[in-house]
């Protein structure tokens, strides 16, 4: 399925297409812009059907990577973001990656919010509070088509940045329900 959301921002595209979908479905999110594997699909779904997890992180850490695909800003916020992650909500990730999959159930009970960048964050802290059952699987990753808004410019690194910060900064202050 295919939605259209005129609001920009990743977090706003994604809450869109949950409207479409239902709780006994398992939803995938990818990039669209070709730095994602879609045929490594399976190695993010399998582990839901097996009942092993109930949220699966692709890692672009732990698969491989094309070379600067991942700029050194990702690299070290992904590293920071998951430290904290773990030091606070006691979850291990390596990754903030955006190819994920999820059980609808699941997603519909962490009640996301952000509209923007900070969607994956968000996903992973309350699913880490939740203490959803959670694993990460490598897959691969490659450069994108075009300049990324967020990690393409200083500006967008900052932003970003900040907004992850901020994110994990609230909720290890006001937890979430």
């Amino acid at each position: 399925m295919v939605v259209h959301q005129h609001e920009r921002g990743y977090g706003a595209a994604c809450l869109l297409a949950l409207e479409q979908t239902d709780e006994r479905s398992i939803i995938v999110f990818l990039d669209g812009d070709y730095s994602d594997f879609p045929e490594e699909m399976p190695l993010l779904v399998d582990p839901i059907i097996a009942d092993k997890a109930q949220m699966v992180i692709g890692s672009r850490v732990a698969g491989a990577s094309q070379r600067g695909a991942l700029t050194p800003q990702q690299i070290f916020g992904n590293w920071l973001a998951c430290r904290l992650i773990e030091l606070i909500w006691g979850m291990k990730f390596t990754d903030l990656g955006p190819f994920r999959a999820i059980e609808g159930k699941a997603l519909a009970d962490l009640d996301m919010r952000d509209r923007n960048f900070g969607w994956t964050v968000e996903m992973q802290i309350k699913a880490a509070h939740a203490r959803l059952s959670s694993c990460e699987v490598p897959v691969s990753y490659k450069q994108r088509i075009g300049i990324s808004k967020v990690s393409g410019t200083l500006k967008g690194s900052v932003l970003a940045g900040s907004k992850i910060l901020g994110l994990i900064a609230r909720y290890a202050l006001f937890p979430p329900r």
